[in-house]
């Protein structure tokens, strides 16, 4: 696989389309559990996202990657502006110098994704969070490379991964937000973080999966 920059704003307007779709289910989702605004928030920053396609496409990775964080932390409010704005600063950095990605430097961005969100939000795995989505995707796509994997069998492990990840929230107690407060702790529903996040990272193997022959 080779990501550049103009692959990945492509990414960014196929999550766009999907998470705008789904205002009514996400909202719902952080009804049950939270103040129901992660949808709104999330949209607002992915649509902010794509009014500035043009600058994206023309920008080196670690910049693209740096102005989307710092356009996320400006536009999303709530703690997920912080998470996925110091998310993709962290990413950045591994990127610098490279006008493309391939599956291991794909990987090493989520990855730091991870590790900067699990730093920013005191959360782990299990604590029902868009963590729950992503490490288990990060960690399918180590595995995957580990295995010698084709690009379409990697990527496919690694969208499943994500979806179970988010999946499994449903039986989670949360010990992160406002759930947290609710006597079942959201105990029988999915996390909205997780199911976006999801949707993310299964958007991203789906359009990268279509440049591969």
């Amino acid at each position: 696989m080779k990501i550049d920059s103009k692959l990945y704003v492509d990414y960014l307007q196929n999550a766009y389309q999907l998470i705008h779709e789904n205002e009514k289910y996400v909202t719902d989702l952080d009804l049950a559990t939270g103040d129901g605004d992660h949808w709104s928030n999330l949209n607002k920053g992915f649509a902010a996202l794509v009014a500035m396609e043009d600058e994206l496409r023309s920008m080196p990775l670690d910049q693209m990657f740096m102005k989307i964080g710092m356009t996320m932390m400006a536009t999303i409010g709530g703690s997920s502006g912080v998470l996925y704005g110091g998310a993709y600063m962290a990413a950045s950095k591994t990127l610098k110098g490279k006008d493309h990605m391939e599956a291991a430097d794909l990987q090493l961005v989520l990855a730091a994704m991870l590790k900067d969100i699990q730093s920013r939000g005191k959360a782990e795995r299990g604590f029902k969070t868009m963590i729950d989505a992503l490490a288990p995707a990060v960690d399918a796509f180590k595995e995957g490379l580990d295995q010698g994997l084709s690009d379409h069998e990697l990527l496919a492990q690694v969208k499943e991964a994500s979806l179970e990840g988010a999946e499994a929230t449903k039986t989670m107690e949360a010990v992160r937000g406002r759930a947290t407060y609710q006597a079942d702790k959201g105990v029988g529903h999915l996390d909205p973080g997780a199911v976006t996040m999801s949707y993310q990272i299964s958007t991203l193997c789906d359009t990268i999966a279509k440049t591969i022959e």
